[in-house]
């Protein structure tokens, strides 16, 4: 009977240690994918934002910073992806001349907003613990990187206009490149509000 009784006690605290390594384990989870929701709020496309981002809850945890760095370097990949799919559209068979064109200055569109996206991460994450006017240089080259990297794709999506683009190869494209213009929006979204919680706090510890 005793021994009955030593392993019920036993099985329970196994239980029970489980239980609560379960429960602690998969609260730090719950609230960094609560931040993730409740930042990507301040973005055009939230939904996506959620989407691309709460996958990396447990990098980003609570990270104004690591938010706007993983925003940045997923934009980069999806850019990277569109960039190559769009160049093989150029060996389309019977591609029409304007159609090459447009697909050919969306290459070149798409290379400079990888080039942009990559300077940006770069500087961000080169950023280390700057403050003030340091703080300020930093982050306006990063907000007028992706800046010029989301007007790049949008030109790229704008040089498929009118009837005479092929159906299919404008559809293909602009598709892509439309999903990767809707999250550098969303990342030039969470980088000016890393900036501005950033300036917010270092406004409290002036005298």
């Amino acid at each position: 009977m005793a021994k009955l009784g030593f392993c019920f006690f036993f099985f329970f605290f196994l239980f029970f240690s489980n239980y609560h390594f379960i429960v602690v384990k998969a609260e730090p989870a719950a609230s960094a994918t609560n931040f993730i929701k409740a930042s990507c709020r301040a973005t055009r496309y939230p939904a996506l934002c959620v989407q691309y981002l709460s996958i990396y809850a447990t990098k980003i945890q609570q990270s104004q910073r690591q938010l706007a760095q993983t925003a940045l370097s997923v934009s980069l990949s999806r850019a990277r992806s569109a960039t190559a799919f769009v160049a093989k559209m150029t060996r389309v068979s019977g591609i029409k001349p304007r159609e090459y064109q447009a697909v050919k200055d969306c290459v070149d569109n798409m290379g400079d907003t990888v080039y942009q996206l990559s300077k940006s991460i770069k500087e961000l994450g080169h950023m280390g613990r700057a403050s003030g006017q340091d703080f300020t240089w930093h982050m306006s080259n990063v907000q007028t990187w992706v800046s010029a990297a989301l007007t790049d794709e949008n030109t790229c999506v704008d040089g498929f206009g009118g009837r005479a683009m092929n159906g299919n190869v404008k559809a293909s494209i602009k598709n892509r490149v439309t999903r990767v213009a809707q999250l550098t929006s969303n990342a030039l979204a969470l980088v000016n509000r890393f900036a501005a919680k950033h300036r917010a706090s270092e406004s409290t510890k002036l005298p």
